[in-house]
């Protein structure tokens, strides 16, 4: 048996088969000429590479239900991609260019394939312009299957497995938790990075910083995770199986202790009632707040919907988001909570958040975390933000709605916000769309920026939640999905406190409300310090309100306070 140490990223403990995720291969593809006796060869190539995409679509094709109203999209999707592939004008457009400019055909696939999507997207039709993303998608599976490039498909990952890899997308880990996974062994991401953050909801092991580790670990090895202690266990002898299991079955046993909680209400030692609200990122997820006793929802991550949208994997075509399917997904949620608040944070994209919509265009940046994100980017695609403002308003009948922007900076962000809200209620008027006028807006302080400036931004926001994972990153200029500078990455820096507390004193002096929805308002040690703080609304994963509960109920406020004075005065 061999033993791995790395960082506990989510709690819990796990058995099961390794399952080793390869690394990503980038495709190159070069540009040359060849001779014209070597085009008929070439040809061929493509041909049976095309002939082998189909066949593996329409495979996939075959699994789909015809009735079941969550295939619909993705059967589409598929439909599309073998008419294309089949489709006689492109083809004899691309033979004609290849026989003529006589290029290498991996070149000539490629660069055909662009230039017709390049026409789709200037079209002019949203239809189209979706298409163009169909073609570069499935004739990009042609180009890799010529160059033998087979990548990896999450969706193949078995029930009861460890998944091994050097790193996982959000994306990914969304489909990941639909299965029954044993945990999660990575190489990297940090204890906030948001692969870790879904984790933690789906109530998965992680364990990350473990060098190297998919060289390390073989296929279909039994594999132990230990989440608290960040101990990989490589093919155990049954004493040391034996062992977790009894400790897997405390956990277990712990989890049933923590149900006498479920329906009572967050109340200190001396009863003072706190609210405790869940994170979520799919309408899916609320059911699971709401069975765990949540008194709400404090950040809705609509980033996530895009990210989960058709079971996004890395072959996945972009697609929009249109205004009727957030509204679908934001008015479930709404109906789930059945009245109970629901704080929607608009689409927190860019950065270390990459979404595949034909709406969003990639942009290159040599420091993603400090670019083109959050707020920013909403307002650089004014239209994507209006569609989601649409539908949330309109999605406002139907619960205890709230809306919060990401990544606020300025009182100026704050007041185009609204200037584009405006916009959409007298669209929205104008059309007769019923919607929901008074629908508090509210803003993430998530940076020392807005912090020091939250009593101007109190005077156009309606309430405050405190972000304490990009708070802690871009206080201490630590990226947080950087395992290498974990150890940098402390949410008890007294910079960090500080910024909370002066956050916490003007949302009382402005009398609004404020809460935290970071990892900080989840986890016990940092609960005590940001109760004594001041806070007592706080959002975190489903799984983790029962036990805050039970933690609260042990201290009383003045208990709390001194914790949190210690912290504090830590010079």
């Amino acid at each position: 048996m061999e033993v791995i140490l790395g960082i506990p990223a989510a709690d819990g403990t796990g058995i099961g088969t390794a399952f080793v995720i390869p690394d990503p291969v980038k495709r190159v593809i070069s540009q040359h000429h060849v001779k014209i006796d070597q085009v008929e060869k070439g040809w061929s190539r493509f041909l049976a590479a095309k002939q082998s995409v189909t066949l593996e679509i329409s495979e996939h094709l075959n699994t789909l239900s015809k009735t079941d109203d969550k295939d619909k999209i993705q059967r589409e999707v598929f439909e599309t991609y073998i008419l294309m592939l089949e489709d006689p004008v492109f083809l004899k457009e691309v033979q004609d260019f290849y026989k003529t400019e006589l290029f290498n055909i991996e070149y000539t696939i490629n660069f055909k394939a662009e230039e017709y999507a390049a026409r789709l997207r200037q079209s002019g039709n949203d239809y189209l312009a979706e298409r163009a993303h169909d073609i570069t998608d499935v004739f990009g599976r042609v180009l890799d299957e010529m160059l033998d490039i087979h990548p990896f498909d999450i969706n193949r990952v078995p029930d009861g497995s460890v998944i091994v890899a050097s790193s996982l997308s959000s994306a990914d880990t969304i489909i990941l938790s639909k299965r029954k996974i044993a945990g999660l062994a990575l190489s990297e991401g940090g204890v906030s990075s948001h692969v870790v953050i879904l984790a933690r909801n789906y109530g998965i092991p992680t364990v990350v910083g473990l060098n190297k580790i998919t060289k390390r670990i073989i296929n279909g090895e039994t594999i132990i995770i230990d989440g608290k202690t960040a101990e990989i266990l490589i093919s155990p002898d049954r004493t040391t199986i034996e062992d977790y299991k009894l400790k897997i079955n405390k956990e277990n046993q712990r989890k049933l202790e923590l149900r006498a909680f479920l329906d009572k209400p967050a109340l200190t030692k001396d009863g003072v009632e706190f609210k405790l609200y869940a994170n979520i990122g799919t309408p899916e997820e609320a059911e699971l707040a709401k069975a765990e006793g949540a008194d709400g929802i404090g950040l809705f991550r609509t980033e996530f919907l895009y990210m989960a949208e058709n079971g996004a994997s890395l072959n996945a075509a972009a697609r929009s988001f249109s205004e009727e399917t957030q509204f679908n997904a934001y008015k479930q949620v709404l109906e789930t909570m059945d009245g109970k608040p629901v704080t929607i944070r608009t689409l927190d994209a860019g950065g270390d958040k990459l979404i595949n919509s034909v709406d969003i265009p990639l942009v290159e940046e040599k420091n993603p975390l400090m670019g083109l994100r959050a707020v920013r980017l909403s307002l650089d695609f004014p239209n994507v933000l209006k569609t989601q403002l649409r539908a949330l308003y309109r999605a406002g009948l139907y619960g205890n709605l709230r809306i919060m922007f990401p990544l606020i900076t300025s009182v100026d962000q704050v007041k185009k916000c609204r200037e584009i809200i405006k916009q959409v209620k007298d669209e929205l008027t104008a059309e007769k769309i019923p919607f929901k006028d008074d629908v508090p807006v509210g803003i993430m302080v998530e940076t020392a920026a807005a912090a020091i400036v939250s009593d101007c931004l109190a005077k156009v926001s309606d309430f405050f939640s405190l972000g304490t994972n990009d708070l802690t990153q871009y206080t201490l200029a630590v990226d947080r999905e950087n395992h290498h500078v974990a150890p940098l990455y402390d949410e008890f820096n007294l910079a960090v406190l500080r910024l909370i507390q002066m956050t916490v004193n003007t949302a009382g002096e402005r009398n609004i409300p404020v809460s935290v929805c970071g990892e900080m308002a989840g986890r016990s040690d940092s609960v005590m310090v940001l109760a004594g703080m001041g806070i007592r609304h706080l959002s975190m994963s489903p799984k983790m309100i029962s036990s805050t509960k039970e933690l609260l109920s042990r201290f009383t406020i003045s208990e709390l306070e001194a914790i949190s004075a210690k912290h504090l005065n830590n010079l």
